[in-house]
């Protein structure tokens, strides 16, 4: 069984704090079960946005929650990450969005969390 969305957050708010980052709620999402969007953001005018992964790389029971990177390149315009946060906005308006703010690039992610099926 998976945890709910705002309890996952709220540990990864932690994580990021305690780790000495910045991070915010940008947008609050269903509580149970919204959609989390992570976006780092490099202080360079570039970054990186997460997304659910697939469900076709989950776990077999689905508990442990995947995260992909929303892009092909390494890292993308301030610009372009907007504009994907505004069209997974208006696909699934119940989504969660939290930003992250860290010059090292560091996404506070577990291992393993990330997957890459690009």
């Amino acid at each position: 069984m998976r945890l709910r969305s705002d309890i996952w957050i709220a540990a990864y708010l932690r994580r990021v704090m305690a780790a000495g980052g910045f991070v915010a709620v940008r947008k609050k999402g269903v509580p149970e079960g919204g959609a989390i969007f992570i976006r780092i953001d490099h202080l360079d005018g570039a970054g990186v946005l997460y997304g659910p992964a697939p469900q076709s790389v989950l776990d077999e029971d689905g508990a442990e929650r995947r995260f992909r990177r929303m892009h092909t390149t390494p890292e993308l315009d301030n610009a372009g990450i907007e504009a994907r946060l505004k069209k997974e906005t208006g696909f699934d308006p119940d989504l969660w969005i939290i930003e992250v703010e860290d010059r090292q690039k560091r996404n506070f992610l577990d291992d393993g969390t990330i997957v890459e099926d690009r």
